[in-house]
């Protein structure tokens, strides 16, 4: 058999299987340019809050109801150093609640909720621009 057609068999099987399987929410991959923060394999996701930490503790806050949110880097604002960030969403899988409280009346009443999605991770700024820092290996003596 050629290269090419088990290339072709192996894709079609994979995309079988991952129409077959259960709808879950990719992990989204944290991406970048020099003045911008986003997330790129959204799937599934909603009402997501992204918290991001400025080395100077300067606390910025981003919602957003459907698609990624993006931090933007205010240049003229722009500190050097490691800046953390929380990302919260809404996943499409559902959950039982397990100790209901009023959760609204009639048909508004609900007994499951969305399975949350939870990330932490970090960015670099240098002279003011995002960057991607470069990987330090030690030296074995």
């Amino acid at each position: 058999m050629s290269r090419r057609f088990l290339g072709s068999l192996l894709l079609s099987a994979s995309l079988a299987l991952a129409a077959a399987g259960p709808a879950r929410a990719a992990d989204p991959i944290q991406q970048h340019n020099s003045n911008a923060v986003w997330f790129e394999n959204w799937i599934g996701l909603s009402n997501a809050t992204l918290v991001v930490a400025a080395p100077n503790g300067k606390i910025t806050q981003i919602y957003a109801e459907s698609g990624t949110p993006v931090f933007e880097l205010d240049r003229a604002d722009a500190m050097d150093g490691v800046y953390r960030y929380e990302l919260r969403a809404a996943t499409e899988e559902r959950q039982a609640i397990v100790n209901p409280s009023n959760q609204g009346r009639g048909e508004d009443q609900r007994d499951t909720s969305a399975v949350p999605y939870y990330s932490t991770g970090f960015f670099v700024v240098e002279r003011g621009a995002i960057i991607t820092p470069e990987e330090i290996q030690e030296e074995e003596s």
